[in-house]
């Protein structure tokens, strides 16, 4: 483990706060890796000149920050950083991962014209037999694979995407830029499942490990369906995040049924 920065004694900060922030900046940085050992509480103690309990206090507010893990007995780990997955907005895969600093990527499975499933015409509004754009890929957040995504959209909404469009790329990007196509408003509905052997092969995890599943309906101004996704997530790399309000209590009453 590298040194930490030296602590400064004369800041109205807590020693154990400028402990947490510097071990911070080094597992961010990737001077610490995932699944290391930290030293020893009385070694790192010992190193940055503080208390036991000062030491233990920083390590305790990383634990609950879900940042370092403890192990009884063999000590205390860096965890794997989990990304948020934020239903409050509409983003897409490689807008999330830049907000996140992530270098986003995608291997392509296919992409092809096929005619739509029962369940994807109905989702998006089509007649039976209607063709669709289908784009199924495996997506990367600096070369790790994350998920699995399979878009569906309507082919006459962009007919000329195959022999336009990168789709190792942002497909929301070009959907917006070249056909005018904004996604402003998007029903998503999340599951927990485990990894079936291929989805296991594709990800790199073992299977039957944790994953999300999401089923996604994504529409524009007008209130028209224009996409379709099926995608799974790996558990140990995303988390669900969420805002709840609760309603005035004025409001609760008044809107109780006669």
């Amino acid at each position: 483990m590298k040194r930490l920065q030296q602590l400064d004694r004369n800041s109205i900060v807590p020693l154990y706060y400028q402990i947490q922030q510097r071990l911070l900046e080094q597992i961010e940085s990737g001077e610490l890796a995932p699944g290391q050992c930290l030293p020893a509480l009385q070694e790192l103690a010992a190193a940055l000149g503080v208390s036991p309990m000062t030491a233990r206090q920083a390590i305790k507010s990383l634990c609950s920050l879900g940042v370092l893990y403890s192990r009884q007995g063999r000590g205390t780990f860096i965890s794997e950083f989990k990304l948020e997955k934020d239903f409050r907005q509409v983003l897409s895969f490689t807008e999330e991962m830049k907000a996140r600093g992530s270098r986003p990527g995608a291997r392509v499975l296919s992409f092809e014209i096929r005619v739509g499933s029962p369940e994807v015409l109905r989702a998006l509004r089509l007649s039976a037999g209607e063709q669709l754009i289908e784009l199924r890929r495996v997506r990367r957040a600096d070369t790790v694979p994350m998920g699995i995504e399979s878009s569906s959209l309507p082919l006459h909404l962009c007919p000329d995407l195959l022999e336009t469009y990168d789709p190792r790329t942002s497909l929301y990007k070009i959907l917006a830029e070249r056909y005018g196509v904004d996604m402003i408003v998007a029903d998503e509905v999340v599951e927990a499942g485990l990894a079936s052997r291929e989805e296991a092969r594709l990800l790199r995890i073992s299977e039957k490990s944790p994953v999300f599943m999401f089923t996604r309906t994504s529409y524009i101004q007008s209130g028209q369906p224009v996409e379709y996704v099926k995608a799974t997530y790996r558990g140990d790399r995303y988390k669900i995040v969420n805002r709840l309000t609760r309603m005035n209590r004025g409001l609760l009453t008044s809107a109780r049924p006669m």
